[in-house]
């Protein structure tokens, strides 16, 4: 497009240009959001995949196998941290024996 003198034209020239700028930006900007969108579906579609292709296994929940003998309802599975219940039991001299569940 040529430099064209916009200092030459009037105030109603230059804001019917200005009108026109802005609907053809619009509807370039909504065909931009609405591929964007469509990428993003496409890749929150992928998040159970992992890098490799494939899937993840589901993993069965672990079952608790340390239950607190003073509060029945407070149980450890016996992965990450030990709950404080069960430190401050360990500490006054108990086993872990004494704490497990037995099936």
């Amino acid at each position: 497009m040529k430099n064209p003198n916009l200092s030459g034209k009037s105030v109603d020239e230059l804001w019917a240009l200005h009108e026109q700028v802005v609907g053809i930006l619009s509807v370039k900007i909504l065909e931009e959001k609405a591929l964007l969108e469509k990428q993003l579906s496409k890749l929150s579609s992928r998040t159970a995949v992992t890098s490799n292709g494939r899937s993840r296994r589901p993993y069965p929940a672990v079952l608790p196998k340390f239950r607190n003998p003073v509060q029945p309802a407070e149980t450890w599975a016996g992965r990450g941290k030990q709950p404080r219940w069960l430190l401050a039991q360990l500490k006054s001299g108990r086993q872990l024996e004494d704490f497990r569940i037995r099936a």
